[in-house]
């Protein structure tokens, strides 16, 4: 077991998102090759609340679903950097193939401290990813979603 806890330099040295598109802030708990919990701070500050909703801000489901796939691409990325498949800037991109069972149980609000729960459920080779992933804040599941990814080779 071999947990680690990433800043916010060290996701950007693993994936390619920056603002205003970078949707994590942090990574705790990352257990290579199995799961990771990352957290975003949602802040009143943020770029989408000037017009979702102007007098009443909620962060987009689209968004979130992001956050989780950004953890996810950490994740896999590591998992891959851990094995001496790959090594930062070998490969940028993870890819969407599919999302399913997605829910929004919650709105996600200013002040919220959004917690993101990724496990890989599936994986065949390097390639291509299965996860389910879910969001919470405080001990409330906001948002859960099922995903495929793949990751191209370069």
């Amino acid at each position: 077991m071999n947990l680690k806890v990433l800043s916010i330099e060290d996701i950007k040295a693993i994936i390619p998102h920056r603002y205003p598109f970078l949707m994590i802030d942090s990574i705790r708990d990352l257990e290579i090759g199995k799961s990771c919990v990352a957290h975003k701070n949602v802040t009143n500050n943020e770029w989408y609340f000037m017009g979702h909703f102007p007098n009443y801000p909620i962060m987009p489901g689209v968004l979130i679903i992001e956050a989780m796939a950004q953890a996810a691409g950490v994740l896999a990325f590591s998992t891959l950097f851990s094995e001496n498949v790959c090594g930062p800037g070998d490969s940028d991109f993870v890819y969407f193939t599919s999302i399913e069972n997605a829910k929004f149980r919650r709105p996600v609000v200013p002040g919220d401290i959004l917690r993101i729960e990724v496990c890989i459920t599936q994986r065949r080779g390097n390639k291509f990813w299965k996860f389910n992933a879910k969001a919470y804040v405080g001990d409330v599941l906001s948002d859960e979603a099922d995903f495929r990814a793949m990751i191209p080779e370069k």
